[in-house]
């Protein structure tokens, strides 16, 4: 499981957002949408760094955009 830290008003997050879709479903992971604004914590810690792609540990795995050789290279390591 991956999880999504981004602002529904940000076209950087929905654009990560729409590019992971088909890689979750090609490579078998799921990726939860959280919404930062929800959550003073989430805002303080990611704040102006999102789209925040993380693993489930809270690792980031790439921010602003999609990283493609960042999300292989920790789905290599999972499996």
């Amino acid at each position: 499981m991956l999880k999504l830290y981004g602002r529904e008003y940000c076209g950087l997050c929905l654009t990560m957002r729409d590019q992971l879709q088909p890689l979750s479903t090609r490579h078998g992971f799921a990726v939860e949408w959280v919404d930062i604004d929800d959550n003073d914590a989430l805002e303080a810690l990611y704040g102006e760094l999102v789209p925040v792609l993380a693993a489930a540990d809270g690792r980031e795995i790439c921010h602003y955009h999609l990283d493609v050789q960042a999300l292989d290279d920790w789905l290599a390591k999972i499996r």
